[in-house]
């Protein structure tokens, strides 16, 4: 039995999250298929390493959550792991397609063995739990920044077209809106620079965000800064935003709500910065600075500035 990984493309590329959720499936220690949905995908997807075959499901349009669910379960006789990045697409979909193939579903997966276990937090990540998964085929969400992406180049594998996919048509995708963003994916990032309600306006953030644009950095916020009007909905992390596991994780002015944390406790090393000497989030950093965040980022602003010049 093999595994299968959902190709999903960002501006024409196959997404990072597609190449991270591929490299998830390979720790099961079985042989990966991919399933494309247009001609161009399923040529990127073929020359990615590591790939036995690509399937190309070719829509019309780009799938629906509803539309994808009816063609997986068709597939499912050949797969023991149907997999894909903790994205919109698959959240929509495959527990409607675990429920027709009478199968397990497992969402934002952050860890797998080759015995077949699965890693997933709980409760806001409070809770860790090792699942073990007794059907003999499961469709599971992988957390992108939990797992390394394989190679985008250096393999062959064959397309192979299936039959006309059936369309569910009585729902139908008439918009696609990209969330506005600057500089670095926050989810995939090596170092983000996130600010909090301490900052306490729009003009600070933006200055944060300068920060991290001459680091190399990608910004992201609290949802106390998200909220207050600080920061885009697209920077967000925690629980309802997004989440992240770089090898910095800079926390200027955030308390570390246990919703923050989810987003973000993963982090290589976490170094945060807050007045309050209570703060949370202090409970999960490596470095951690009491005192004026804004001495900090001018501090930081005039190394960053000396290197560059």
């Amino acid at each position: 039995m093999k595994s299968l990984v959902l190709v999903e493309s960002d501006n024409g590329v196959v997404s990072d999250a597609t190449l991270r959720a591929i490299g998830a499936a390979t720790l099961a220690g079985k042989p990966v298929d991919l399933l494309a949905f247009d001609a161009v995908a399923a040529q990127a997807a073929a020359r990615i390493a590591g790939i036995e075959q690509v399937l190309l499901a070719a829509f019309d349009t780009a799938p629906t959550a509803e539309s994808l669910a009816a063609v997986l379960p068709g597939l499912s006789p050949h797969y023991a792991l149907i997999a894909a990045a903790h994205r919109a697409l698959a959240r929509g979909a495959f527990p409607r397609a675990a429920a027709r193939a009478g199968c397990a579903f497992l969402a934002d997966v952050t860890g797998v063995s080759s015995d077949g276990h699965f890693v997933r937090g709980m409760y806001a990540g409070s809770v860790v739990a090792n699942v073990a998964s007794e059907n003999v085929l499961t469709f599971a969400t992988f957390r992108a920044s939990s797992f390394a992406p394989v190679a985008r180049e250096g393999g062959q594998a064959d397309i192979v077209t299936l039959d006309a996919p059936h369309v569910y048509s009585k729902t139908m995708l008439i918009e696609r809106q990209a969330a506005q963003q600057s500089g670095q994916d926050l989810s995939g990032a090596r170092v983000v620079v996130a600010g909090g309600r301490g900052l306490a306006s729009k003009e600070n953030m933006a200055r944060l965000g300068e920060l991290a644009n001459s680091m190399g950095a990608a910004l992201g916020a609290s949802r106390a800064a998200v909220d207050a009007g600080y920061a885009p909905n697209a920077a967000q992390v925690g629980q309802t935003g997004k989440t992240v596991a770089p090898d910095v994780y800079l926390a200027f002015g955030i308390s570390g709500a246990i919703q923050h944390l989810a987003g973000m406790k993963d982090s290589k090393m976490i170094v945060a910065v807050n007045k309050d000497p209570d703060a949370p989030i202090f409970s999960i950093a490596d470095v951690c600075l009491v005192g004026d965040l804004f001495e900090t980022v001018s501090g930081l602003e005039a190394r960053v500035g000396a290197r560059s010049a």
